[in-house]
Formats: structure tokens, C-alpha cells, sequence
């Protein structure tokens, strides 16, 4: 988001500074979170300073994965309506120069390390897309995702600032997941504009609904990011399995502007960053089934990114081979 206390996203691919201030915080109130392995990383090595509050309607969610020092089984509403009332009649002022030594911090850390990527005129970049949208939806368009690279980079490079806007499958990572769930969001709210940020391998895992909404004239857009691979496991393959690449590679992809024409719906397609923006302006426009077949750089890698089993501080920035492989046996 754009408020100046949200870090975005922790975890493998996670911003550094929200990581770090995980790792360097005394207090953590969890809300209604689970704790999951791409969240936390080292488990024993997760957050080794912090005390942990956590709030769960589930008792069973609390303690599975890690330590918590005061549980909190309740409805979030009432919880946080009791909490903030304990707040309002402690005396703040004493905690205000540590409250502003730790945002000037943080601020410290955004500085340091924020997100970022290298531009192209040549080639479209999946995050230039990403921030695309952003930038033309003003934040205000409801986004889905598929399972993937694309997932982290909408993660990563979209701004929520509103709640309920954000679909994508954050726990079993089932591919498939964002047009079904765009073609339902859109269906619930059939004057928002619902968009899918799709990679080309999980896109095609339900392609077929297509028939859905172009038979219930649903406006959905579909904006894939075509690398022509499965890129997060040719990431893990590049970076740790010494380049080993096992059928990571799409060798036949199929013409995603043909597919959506030849289901009744519209197909654009862009090869260079110039065309980035007409495309979407023009889907933006159309009151149909629109896929969008971004040609992206097909090298791209998330990043940061935290080898598996490492602290969540512990994350790869550079892009080389021999640095990934550094680190990894470093964090070992």
C-alpha cells in the first residue's frame, strides 16, 4: 500500500524492509495470519527478538507453526475494538522518540534496499506491466491472480490500499486460481473493473472458462505475462539446482489472442514496452472478455527472494548464479 507504516509483503518475496523489521521488531501482532513456511522461513530463527501476539477466531490455528507468547482466541472486530481501548488510556508520549527512532529506521531501510528492476525499452519487463496497471487503475481495480512469478510480481508491484481487492491463492498455490476467481469477483461486482494478472503456464490450466464469461458477458481482464515458461520453477532451478532445467520450458504455447477470439471474447497482444500502456487502455475500454498477451523478458526472477531454510533476512538481491549459490551454502 501507499501509507507510510505499510511495507508490503514479507516472506520469501517479501520487501527487505519489511522482512528486516520482522527480524528486528520486539513486538509482532499477528491478525488472523498462520505463520506459513514462505512467511516465516527458519522457523527457529523467525523474528528472535519479538514477543508474539495472535489473534485467531481458530484455536487451532494458534501455535502450529510458531512460538506465540499471548494467544487471543476471538472475533478480530471485538478483539481490536477491546485493544485499541487499552491503547487509548495508556499514557503514549513515553514510547513517542522510540516510536520515531524505529520509523526513522524503517524509512532507513526503504531507502536502502527498495523494490526495483531494470527497465528495458526493448524488452517488456513483467513488473513494468505490474505498474502499469497500477498506474491506470489508480489502485482501484480488483486483482486476481494466477500461481507463480506473476503472483509475486502483482504482489510486489501493485498497491492495495482498500481491502477485499487482493484474490490470489496465497496457500496451497493451486495454478488455475485467478480467472475462476476473477470471473466470480467480477460477478459480484459487475460495474468494478476485475482484472487477472496471469502467467502463461497457469493461465492455461482453466482456459477453458473463457466459455464462462463470454457466455455471462462478463467484462473480465485477463493481462498475461507470457515468458513462455514455468518462471518461478526455472528460477529455483536457475539459482539452485545449477542450471539443471527440467520441463520448466513451454515449448508449445498457443496464440492467447487467437484462443480468446475463437471463444467470442477480444485478444490483444504487445511485444515492446511501448505498446504496454494502449493495450491496457484499450482492454480497459472494452466492455468484454479481454486477454492481453504481454511478451515478456523470459530471464526475469523475483527478487528479493530467501533460499528455502533460511532466516527471512537472509535474501538474494543479485541476479548471478555464483551469488545465489554463495548465499545458499552461507545461510547452510
Amino acid at each position: 500500500g501507499t501509507h507510510e507504516l505499510s511495507l508490503g509483503m514479507p516472506g520469501m518475496h517479501g520487501t527487505y524492509y519489511a522482512n528486516k523489521a520482522i527480524q528486528e521488531s520486539d513486538l509482532i501482532v499477528a491478525i488472523g495470519m498462520r505463520f506459513d513456511d514462505r512467511v516465516t522461513g527458519k522457523v527457529d530463527a523467525f523474528a528472535p527478538n519479538a514477543k508474539i501476539i495472535h489473534i485467531d477466531i481458530d484455536p487451532t490455528s494458534i501455535r502450529k507453526n510458531v512460538r506465540v507468547d499471548v494467544p487471543i482466541v476471538g472475533d478480530v472486530k471485538r478483539v481490536l475494538m477491546v485493544l485499541n481501548k487499552i491503547l487509548k488510556e495508556e499514557i503514549k508520549e513515553q514510547w513517542d522518540e522510540v516510536r520515531k527512532a524505529w520509523l526513522k529506521q524503517i524509512e532507513a531501510w526503504k531507502k536502502e534496499r527498495p523494490l526495483t528492476y531494470t527497465y528495458s525499452e526493448d524488452i517488456i519487463k513483467p513488473q513494468f506491466v505490474v505498474e502499469k496497471i497500477y498506474e491506470l487503475t489508480k489502485g482501484d481495480a480488483i486483482i486476481a491472480t494466477e500461481v507463480g512469478q506473476n503472483q509475486m510480481w502483482a504482489a510486489q508491484f501493485y498497491k492495495f490500499d482498500k481491502p477485499r481487492m487482493w484474490l490470489t491463492s496465497g496457500g496451497l498455490g493451486t495454478m488455475g486460481y485467478g480467472f475462476p476467481a476473477a470471473i466470480g469477483a467480477q460477478i459480484a461486482h459487475p460495474n468494478k473493473l476485475v482484472i487477472d494478472i496471469a502467467g502463461d503456464g497457469s493461465i492455461q490450466m482453466n482456459i477453458q472458462e473463457l466459455a464462462t464469461a463470454v457466455v455471462n458477458k462478463l467484462p473480465v481482464k485477463v493481462a498475461i505475462l507470457n515468458n513462455h515458461y514455468l518462471g518461478m520453477v526455472r528460477q529455483w532451478q536457475e539459482l539452485f539446482y545449477n542450471e539443471r532445467y527440467s520441463y520448466s520450458h513451454l515449448e508449445v504455447v498457443p496464440d492467447f489472442v487467437k484462443v480468446a477470439e475463437a471463444y467470442g471474447a477480444v485478444g490483444f497482444r504487445a511485444t515492446k514496452p511501448s505498446e504496454v500502456e494502449p493495450v491496457l487502455r484499450e482492454a480497459f475500454k472494452i466492455k468484454k472478455t479481454v486477454f492481453m498477451d504481454f511478451i515478456v523478458h523470459w530471464k526475469e526472477k523475483v527478487f528479493p527472494m530467501v533460499p528455502a531454510g533460511a532466516p527471512i533476512d537472509h535474501m538474494i538481491f543479485e541476479e548471478t548464479k555464483e551469488k545465489a549459490e554463495k548465499k545458499l551454502r552461507a545461510v547452510k
